[in-house]
């Protein structure tokens, strides 16, 4: 079930009925979110509904155990996340292994092989994995109080942010899911336009640039010129930012309707003029996970030694790359970002004095387009694929140009909204609450019947799913 569908939002109408008409239910109203959770989450692939329920079980049992027995809580804690870890591993990561194992046993002529099992990937295993993780460790260290099981299943259940983020910690969604909701004007407003702008993103520029100039490009980069290849770069970079930008968008304001309020995920992040000013602006919600349960939870953070601390920022980002799936190329992606972190820390570091800084607008330059060089490689299947890609840009390949004006006319919308003033969308909804409800949820019914026509033969899932 996807956010810009019919389905979908005669879904969330009734969902929405049910949770003002159940307000002051208490826990009602969280069985009620929990089996609306399951119906959403069922309509992709109704089996792993219970992997769900096993994950929420898994975590609330871990927690129990380590306030149960303080003496034995990390040995407990560590448990929970392993267990964890063991199930993002297996449903994500055993086939690659299983295959380079098999493939180095030929290589060495051994007549033995690992079995091979066809392991489907359930949708968003990584976002509510991420979340049980978040769970156990916050309530070891003191973080979050402990949840119910009922409680626990809806924080890792709830539909708005379970396949895609953003990653909502325990401490901020647990005490809202024990008070009585309460939505006012303004906030019903912002959140009408968060889930208006992310549909034109979603099924108008993410959607008309991925079928008309990135899927076509990229699957065949030997058939175009490298003028395609580099507009369809740019491509890229504005499509998973817009693709990426409008589920979180949506997320927010659908659990908005619903009287939750979930963080901001994304800060116009390819306006940044520095890579790490980049990860303070992109998908907020895992660069802060990121930070704090690695970077600075196992990896020390920046309170030690400076190779200590490029070794954290390098190893926590490859970490993050691998996170994204069992493939090298995500690999290189996050070595590319964190070689790049680490460069700039030893530049601040040893920058000669009297060297004047790098103006704000080279900056910005030189910082978009390693982003947007990282992202080939997190976009293409295979390492040979990605360097032959770059090499015919480097080469210039001269060839038929494919790029029309309408797919750079998309580039240049989703870069313009980067320099837009940050605060628009809150300007926006504040002018609208001034309208009366049917008003507001007339233009919004509108806006969707726009989309749908806009949409044509479908809309795409949302690329973070198969994460």
């Amino acid at each position: 079930m996807l956010f810009p569908t019919l389905v979908f939002h005669g879904f969330f109408i009734i969902v929405f009925a049910l949770n003002w008409l159940m307000r002051r239910a208490g826990d009602w109203r969280q069985i009620m979110l929990l089996v609306a959770s399951w119906i959403f989450y069922g309509w992709f692939d109704s089996r792993f509904v219970l992997l769900l329920l096993g994950s929420a079980f898994l975590n609330w049992g871990a927690a129990r155990l380590i306030l149960a027995d303080p003496a034995r809580g990390k040995a407990w804690l560590s448990a929970g996340v392993v267990a964890n870890l063991l199930i993002l591993g297996f449903f994500k990561y055993y086939g690659f292994f299983t295959h380079e194992v098999n493939a180095a046993f030929d290589s060495l002529g051994w007549n033995a092989s690992l079995p091979v099992v066809d392991v489907i990937l359930p949708v968003g295993v990584s976002f509510f994995t991420f979340q049980g993780i978040s769970y156990v460790v916050d309530v070891y260290k003191g973080r979050s109080e402990p949840a119910r099981l009922l409680e626990l299943t809806v924080l890792m259940s709830f539909f708005p942010h379970l396949v895609a983020g953003p990653i909502v910690r325990p401490g901020h969604l647990l005490p809202q899911l024990r008070e009585t909701p309460w939505l006012s004007r303004g906030a019903a407003s912002t959140s009408l336009v968060l889930i208006g702008w992310g549909l034109v993103k979603k099924a108008v520029i993410a959607n008309e640039l991925g079928m008309q100039l990135v899927d076509p490009v990229f699957s065949d980069p030997s058939s175009h010129s490298a003028l395609d290849l580099v507009i369809a770069s740019y491509g890229y970079a504005i499509q998973i930012y817009c693709d990426f930008s409008a589920y979180s968008d949506m997320a927010i304001g659908f659990a908005g309707l619903l009287g939750f309020r979930f963080p901001r995920n994304f800060d116009q992040p390819y306006r940044a003029a520095t890579l790490q000013d980049f990860w303070r602006r992109w998908h907020l919600s895992l660069s802060f996970w990121l930070r704090d349960y690695l970077y600075i939870g196992v990896f020390g953070g920046s309170r030690q030694a400076l190779w200590r601390t490029c070794l954290a920022l390098f190893g926590t980002m490859v970490l993050g790359g691998l996170w994204h799936g069992a493939s090298i190329n995500f690999v290189i992606w996050g070595a590319l970002h964190g070689g790049m972190l680490v460069a700039e820390r030893l530049w601040q570091q040893f920058r000669p004095e009297g060297w004047p800084r790098l103006p704000a607008w080279a900056g910005w330059f030189v910082t978009f387009h390693m982003v947007t060089l990282a992202w080939i490689f997190f976009r293409m299947p295979q390492f040979q694929d990605a360097t032959a890609l770059i090499g015919r840009i480097a080469t210039w390949q001269p060839g038929a140009l494919i790029a029309s004006p309408w797919t750079v006319g998309m580039i240049v919308l989703g870069m313009a909204c980067q320099f837009g003033p940050p605060d628009a969308i809150q300007r926006l909804g504040r002018r609208l609450q001034v309208l009366p409800f049917w008003a507001v949820g007339l233009v919004g019914t509108l806006l969707l019947l726009l989309v749908e026509g806009l949409r044509g033969a479908g809309v795409a899932p949302f690329i973070y799913f198969q994460f």
